[in-house]
Protein backbone atom coordinates (compact mmCIF):
# COMPACT_ATOMS: atom_id res chain seq x y z
CA UNK A 1 0.00 0.00 0.00
CA UNK A 2 1.25 3.45 -0.94
CA UNK A 3 -0.59 6.37 0.72
CA UNK A 4 -1.16 9.37 -1.52
CA UNK A 5 -3.56 11.61 0.44
CA UNK A 6 -5.88 11.79 3.44
CA UNK A 7 -9.30 13.20 4.20
CA UNK A 8 -8.29 15.25 7.21
CA UNK A 9 -8.20 19.04 6.75
CA UNK A 10 -6.12 21.27 9.01
CA UNK A 11 -6.74 24.63 10.70
CA UNK A 12 -3.10 25.74 11.01
CA UNK A 13 -0.78 26.32 8.08
CA UNK A 14 1.83 23.54 8.46
CA UNK A 15 4.85 25.79 8.11
CA UNK A 16 7.18 23.48 10.06
CA UNK A 17 6.27 20.46 7.93
CA UNK A 18 6.80 22.48 4.77
CA UNK A 19 10.11 23.83 6.09
CA UNK A 20 11.40 20.33 6.89
CA UNK A 21 10.50 19.16 3.39
CA UNK A 22 12.21 22.17 1.81
CA UNK A 23 15.37 21.65 3.88
CA UNK A 24 15.50 17.93 3.08
CA UNK A 25 15.04 18.57 -0.65
CA UNK A 26 17.63 21.37 -0.62
CA UNK A 27 20.15 19.14 1.15
CA UNK A 28 19.48 16.33 -1.33
CA UNK A 29 20.08 18.70 -4.24
CA UNK A 30 23.35 19.70 -2.56
CA UNK A 31 24.28 16.02 -2.26
CA UNK A 32 23.64 15.52 -5.97
CA UNK A 33 25.83 18.50 -6.78
CA UNK A 34 28.76 16.82 -5.03
CA UNK A 35 28.88 13.98 -7.53
CA UNK A 36 31.32 11.34 -6.29
CA UNK A 37 31.90 13.46 -3.18
CA UNK A 38 28.41 12.62 -1.93
CA UNK A 39 29.70 9.48 -0.21
CA UNK A 40 32.13 11.54 1.84
CA UNK A 41 29.29 13.88 2.84
CA UNK A 42 27.21 10.92 4.01
CA UNK A 43 30.07 9.72 6.21
CA UNK A 44 30.52 13.25 7.54
CA UNK A 45 26.89 14.02 8.33
CA UNK A 46 25.42 10.53 8.79
CA UNK A 47 25.21 9.08 12.29
CA UNK A 48 27.61 6.23 13.07
CA UNK A 49 26.53 4.46 16.30
CA UNK A 50 30.13 3.65 17.21
CA UNK A 51 30.86 7.36 17.79
CA UNK A 52 28.39 7.40 20.66
CA UNK A 53 29.88 4.40 22.38
CA UNK A 54 33.45 5.59 21.82
CA UNK A 55 32.62 8.62 23.95
CA UNK A 56 32.50 11.10 21.04
CA UNK A 57 29.31 12.56 22.44
CA UNK A 58 29.43 15.93 20.68
CA UNK A 59 30.00 14.31 17.27
CA UNK A 60 27.26 11.78 17.90
CA UNK A 61 24.76 14.48 18.90
CA UNK A 62 25.67 16.60 15.86
CA UNK A 63 25.33 13.75 13.38
CA UNK A 64 22.10 12.45 14.95
CA UNK A 65 20.64 15.84 14.00
CA UNK A 66 22.23 16.22 10.56
CA UNK A 67 21.45 12.64 9.58
CA UNK A 68 17.72 13.44 9.68
CA UNK A 69 18.12 15.73 6.66
CA UNK A 70 20.28 13.69 4.28
CA UNK A 71 19.06 10.89 2.02
CA UNK A 72 20.61 8.19 -0.08
CA UNK A 73 18.60 8.37 -3.30
CA UNK A 74 15.46 9.55 -5.07
CA UNK A 75 13.26 6.74 -3.76
CA UNK A 76 14.57 7.33 -0.24
CA UNK A 77 13.75 11.01 -0.12
CA UNK A 78 10.62 10.66 -2.26
CA UNK A 79 9.03 8.10 0.04
CA UNK A 80 9.94 9.97 3.20
CA UNK A 81 8.68 13.33 1.96
CA UNK A 82 5.44 11.77 0.69
CA UNK A 83 4.67 10.35 4.14
CA UNK A 84 5.63 13.61 5.84
CA UNK A 85 3.49 15.64 3.42
CA UNK A 86 0.41 13.48 4.04
CA UNK A 87 0.63 12.94 7.79
CA UNK A 88 2.81 15.73 9.17
CA UNK A 89 0.40 18.61 8.65
CA UNK A 90 -2.29 17.11 10.90
CA UNK A 91 0.16 16.27 13.67
CA UNK A 92 1.54 19.82 13.50
CA UNK A 93 -2.04 21.09 13.64
CA UNK A 94 -2.66 19.04 16.79
CA UNK A 95 0.55 20.05 18.57
CA UNK A 96 1.31 23.57 17.39
CA UNK A 97 4.44 24.58 15.52
CA UNK A 98 7.04 24.61 18.30
CA UNK A 99 5.95 21.44 20.09
CA UNK A 100 5.65 19.64 16.76
CA UNK A 101 9.22 20.56 15.81
CA UNK A 102 10.51 19.32 19.17
CA UNK A 103 8.45 16.16 18.84
CA UNK A 104 9.84 15.53 15.36
CA UNK A 105 13.46 16.00 16.41
CA UNK A 106 13.10 13.89 19.57
CA UNK A 107 11.46 11.08 17.59
CA UNK A 108 14.29 11.21 15.06
CA UNK A 109 16.93 11.14 17.80
CA UNK A 110 15.18 8.24 19.53
CA UNK A 111 15.14 6.33 16.25
CA UNK A 112 18.89 6.78 15.84
CA UNK A 113 19.53 5.70 19.43
CA UNK A 114 17.34 2.62 18.97
CA UNK A 115 19.46 1.53 16.03
CA UNK A 116 22.62 2.32 17.96
CA UNK A 117 21.41 0.16 20.84
CA UNK A 118 20.84 -2.74 18.44
CA UNK A 119 24.32 -2.43 16.88
CA UNK A 120 26.58 -0.22 19.05
CA UNK A 121 29.76 -1.10 17.14
CA UNK A 122 28.38 -0.09 13.73
CA UNK A 123 30.34 2.40 11.64
CA UNK A 124 27.73 2.34 8.87
CA UNK A 125 26.27 5.87 8.69
CA UNK A 126 22.55 6.17 9.33
CA UNK A 127 20.66 8.81 7.38
CA UNK A 128 17.17 9.88 6.47
CA UNK A 129 14.04 11.38 7.96
CA UNK A 130 12.19 8.08 8.32
CA UNK A 131 12.89 7.66 12.04
CA UNK A 132 11.36 11.04 12.84
CA UNK A 133 8.50 10.39 10.42
CA UNK A 134 7.83 7.11 12.22
CA UNK A 135 7.07 9.18 15.31
CA UNK A 136 4.75 11.35 13.24
CA UNK A 137 2.87 8.27 12.03
CA UNK A 138 2.42 7.09 15.62
CA UNK A 139 1.01 10.47 16.62
CA UNK A 140 -1.32 10.53 13.61
CA UNK A 141 -2.87 7.14 14.31
CA UNK A 142 -3.31 7.96 18.01
CA UNK A 143 -4.95 11.29 17.23
CA UNK A 144 -6.93 10.46 14.07
CA UNK A 145 -7.43 6.68 13.87
CA UNK A 146 -10.63 7.07 11.84
CA UNK A 147 -9.20 9.45 9.24
CA UNK A 148 -9.61 8.11 5.71
CA UNK A 149 -6.38 7.65 3.80
CA UNK A 150 -6.28 7.12 0.05
CA UNK A 151 -3.78 4.41 -0.82
CA UNK A 152 -2.61 2.84 -4.05
CA UNK A 153 -2.68 -0.95 -4.01
CA UNK A 154 -0.64 -2.58 -6.80
CA UNK A 155 -2.53 -5.48 -8.39
CA UNK A 156 -0.14 -6.80 -10.99
CA UNK A 157 0.37 -3.97 -13.47
CA UNK A 158 -2.72 -2.13 -12.24
CA UNK A 159 -2.54 0.38 -9.38
CA UNK A 160 -5.90 0.40 -7.63
CA UNK A 161 -6.82 3.42 -5.43
CA UNK A 162 -8.92 2.87 -2.32
CA UNK A 163 -9.75 4.67 0.94
CA UNK A 164 -9.13 2.94 4.25
CA UNK A 165 -8.82 4.12 7.83
CA UNK A 166 -5.53 5.40 9.21
CA UNK A 167 -5.57 2.58 11.76
CA UNK A 168 -5.17 0.01 8.99
CA UNK A 169 -2.65 2.03 6.98
CA UNK A 170 -0.35 2.82 9.89
CA UNK A 171 -0.97 -0.53 11.56
CA UNK A 172 0.06 -2.40 8.42
CA UNK A 173 3.11 -0.17 8.07
CA UNK A 174 4.20 -0.77 11.68
CA UNK A 175 3.76 -4.53 11.52
CA UNK A 176 5.85 -4.55 8.35
CA UNK A 177 8.60 -2.56 10.10
CA UNK A 178 8.50 -4.84 13.14
CA UNK A 179 8.70 -8.04 11.08
CA UNK A 180 11.45 -6.62 8.88
CA UNK A 181 13.41 -5.55 11.95
CA UNK A 182 13.07 -8.97 13.55
CA UNK A 183 14.29 -10.69 10.38
CA UNK A 184 17.10 -8.24 9.57
CA UNK A 185 20.75 -8.33 10.52
CA UNK A 186 21.61 -4.93 12.06
CA UNK A 187 25.29 -5.52 11.24
CA UNK A 188 24.60 -5.32 7.50
CA UNK A 189 23.99 -2.18 5.42
CA UNK A 190 20.40 -1.55 4.44
CA UNK A 191 17.23 -0.08 5.85
CA UNK A 192 17.42 0.77 9.55
CA UNK A 193 14.24 -1.08 10.51
CA UNK A 194 14.87 -0.83 14.25
CA UNK A 195 15.13 2.94 13.89
CA UNK A 196 11.61 2.98 12.47
CA UNK A 197 10.35 0.85 15.35
CA UNK A 198 12.11 3.00 17.94
CA UNK A 199 10.89 6.28 16.44
CA UNK A 200 7.33 4.96 16.32
CA UNK A 201 7.28 3.74 19.92
CA UNK A 202 8.79 6.95 21.30
CA UNK A 203 6.43 9.02 19.16
CA UNK A 204 3.47 7.09 20.55
CA UNK A 205 4.68 7.64 24.12
CA UNK A 206 5.23 11.37 23.59
CA UNK A 207 2.00 12.17 21.74
CA UNK A 208 -0.16 12.62 24.87
CA UNK A 209 2.45 15.03 26.25
CA UNK A 210 2.91 17.10 23.11
CA UNK A 211 -0.63 17.36 21.73
CA UNK A 212 -2.74 20.41 22.50
CA UNK A 213 -5.14 20.00 25.41
CA UNK A 214 -8.07 20.70 23.07
CA UNK A 215 -7.20 17.75 20.82
CA UNK A 216 -8.37 14.37 22.19
CA UNK A 217 -6.63 11.07 21.68
CA UNK A 218 -8.50 8.68 19.37
CA UNK A 219 -10.56 11.59 18.10
CA UNK A 220 -12.32 12.23 14.81
CA UNK A 221 -11.00 14.11 11.82
CA UNK A 222 -11.37 17.87 11.45
CA UNK A 223 -14.23 18.81 9.17
CA UNK A 224 -13.38 22.46 8.72
CA UNK A 225 -15.08 25.52 10.27
CA UNK A 226 -18.56 24.46 9.15
CA UNK A 227 -18.20 20.72 9.82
Amino acid sequence: MIPISDDNPVRLTPVVTWAIIVVCVAVFVWELSLGKGADAAIYTYGFEPITLFKGETALAAFTILTAMFIHGGFLHIGGNMLYLWIFGNNVEDAMGHVRYLLFYLISGAAAALAMAWMDPASNIPMMGASGAISGVLAAYVLLYPRARVTVIVPLGIIFYPMKISATWVVGFWFVLQLLSAALSNPDQPGIAWWAHVGGFLVGAALTPLFKSAQVPLFGDVHRGPWG
